[in-house]
């Protein structure tokens, strides 16, 4: 394999490292700068809700431009956005440090998994998508971690920034150039809209990853609060969590590939009981720990399922089309989640917010037994309709 496709899944590290990783340390970040809880929240629900909005437009506009190019901008601005972030004087500035690389997010993505795919086929594309997994296994923790070891906040930004800096020269030096294709988008991807199976797809992910980031975008303060953990603790639960999920995407694609419906709804039960397990003794230590092992095994499955339920029955020419929605929809979802989760702790307290996330899946859980008629092709439709193969399971 290239080596510029494991530089390419550096940047998707860093970058998923800089989302996520601000949710180890929202309660210092919301004691560092004297807001709430939900408050300090936004800065991963803006963050993703910017990705969600700018994902379709800020790729058709750049779509002229070389590609190495684009990607080593937005590696810039990520390094250049998280050392803003670490000199923050203040709450408001630390937001728009934090939504400015949010813009190029989904440039990064969407670029690297394509000329992946054309290097390499779906092999390859699953090591740029391990960037994903290793970032919420390692990148989470460690930063979390940095805080601790450090004694200070910034550290967090400044081992994110250091993360970014080292891909963004080694795509510099080692990746050749990218010229942009020629090729016009294909106006026939759009007829998959006309699929009301697709959009009821569409909305029960975008449910999906609000259930999930209800409860996981606070973690750390339910630890912190409920558990009684402390900084070292929670870093390790992280990481715990983290290192379960990577078994968990490996079992979840197995599953996937043996029943897609059946392994769906199997996700969705197992995640409400072990939240609900989570709410009865997540006051006491040693449960907990098990109880999140499993959760962290059980979380991941959240990430590939709506994918592969989404993608089974697109046509090979919209796909690339569809992974762009389910972008946005992911993102949407997360925001979303994290605000519901912020909103149930301002009023209720923190120890209620899985019951967010249990009301979500179980909704979620409802939609999955739906089965809308598929739109009528059209003979030209029905060529490029064959059903494509499971690159996500593949990389599992």
């Amino acid at each position: 394999m290239k080596k510029s496709i494991y530089i390419l899944a550096l940047g998707a590290f860093g970058i998923i490292t800089t989302e996520f990783g601000v949710i180890g340390i929202l309660p210092t970040i919301s004691r560092e700068f004297r807001v709430s809880m939900d408050t300090a929240g936004w800065l991963l629900s803006a963050f993703a809700l910017t990705v969600a909005i700018s994902s379709p437009f800020i790729t058709a506009l750049t779509t002229k431009i070389n590609r190495k190019l684009l990607l080593c901008m937005v590696l810039a601005v990520f390094v250049l956005s998280n050392l803003l972030s670490a000199f923050a004087p203040n709450f408001t500035v630390l937001m728009i440090a934090r939504i400015l690389p949010a813009f190029l997010h989904p440039l990064f993505w969407n670029i690297s998994l394509a000329e992946a795919f054309k290097q390499g086929g779906a092999k390859a594309v699953s090591i740029v998508m391990t960037g994903l997994s290793l970032a919420t296994v390692l990148g989470v923790p460690i930063t979390t971690y940095a805080v601790e070891f450090f004694n200070n906040w910034q550290a967090s930004f400044f081992l994110a920034s250091l993360i970014s800096l080292i891909a963004f020269l080694g795509l510099s030096f080692f990746v050749p150039s990218m010229p942009a294709s020629k090729e016009k988008a294909a106006q026939s991807q759009f007829f998959v809209l006309k699929d009301p199976q697709l959009w009821l797809h569409l909305l029960s992910t975008v449910l999906t990853l609000a259930a999930m980031f209800s409860s996981y975008s606070y973690l750390a303060g339910y630890l912190e609060k409920i558990t009684h953990m402390n900084g070292v603790q929670i870093s390790a639960m992280l990481l715990l969590f983290g290192g379960m999920g990577i078994a968990g995407n490996w079992l979840a694609g197995i599953a996937l590939s043996k029943n897609i419906t059946v392994a769906t709804r199997l996700f969705f039960i197992l995640l409400i009981s072990t939240q609900i397990l989570a709410y009865y003794f997540g006051d006491i230590f040693k449960p907990m720990v098990i109880i999140l092992s499993f959760w962290g095994l059980i979380h991941t499955g959240g990430f590939l399922v709506p994918n592969i339920r989404t993608t089974q029955a697109v046509p090979h020419s919209a796909l690339e089309f569809v992974n762009s929605l389910l972008t946005s929809c992911y993102n949407i979802g997360i925001s979303l989640g994290a605000l519901l989760g912020g909103f149930v702790i301002a009023h209720y307290g923190i120890h209620q917010i899985v019951w967010m996330s249990i009301a979500l899946l179980a909704l979620t859980l409802g939609i999955s037994y739906i089965k809308l008629p598929e739109k009528p092709k059209t003979k030209k439709e029905a060529i490029k309709g064959m059903k494509v193969s499971f690159p996500v399971c593949e990389q599992v």
